[in-house]
């Protein structure tokens, strides 16, 4: 589940990114700080987008950065993170990206039930007001945990 994946610790509101490389390692850090990668695979995530565009660009404004397992994930987790000055990707149909939920998993399968509660995210415009306004972690995960309990 989504709940299980994401955590306080995990989520960084107002990050103030220069561009969207800043911004990628900026909202992945944490995964890094936490045990839940290995600076490889945040520096994956980068090469991946220098090396195939945009692809991380799922829908307007939201990113999903991510790497193969094998770059250095460590457990599977989702960093939750807001851009306090939106960035763009060069996705011309969905920049400028200001929400960015980083995907770090172990395996090919285990996270597709949170992705896919986080793909309803996606569409709820309430989490994106309450990621507008908020700058407390604890404001996020409450918000998760209730929509996992439903």
């Amino acid at each position: 589940m989504l709940k299980d994946m994401v955590s306080e610790k995990l989520i960084k509101l107002q990050i103030e990114a220069d561009n969207w490389e800043d911004a990628v390692r900026q909202a992945a850090q944490p995964l890094v700080d936490e045990n839940k990668a290995k600076m490889s695979y945040v520096d994956d995530i980068i090469k991946g987008v220098k090396e195939m565009g945009p692809y991380i660009v799922l829908t307007k404004h939201v990113a999903l950065p991510h790497a193969r397992p094998e770059s250095g994930a460590l457990e599977n987790a989702i960093g939750v993170a807001t851009l306090k000055t939106p960035v763009e990707f060069g996705n011309e149909e969905n920049d400028p990206v200001k929400y960015m939920f980083c995907l770090c998993a172990t395996g090919n399968s285990e996270h597709l039930n949170a992705l896919a509660e986080l793909a309803g995210l996606f569409e709820d415009k309430d989490f994106f007001d309450l990621l507008d306004r908020t700058t407390d972690p604890a404001e996020v995960m409450a918000y998760i945990n209730k929509i996992s309990a439903e």
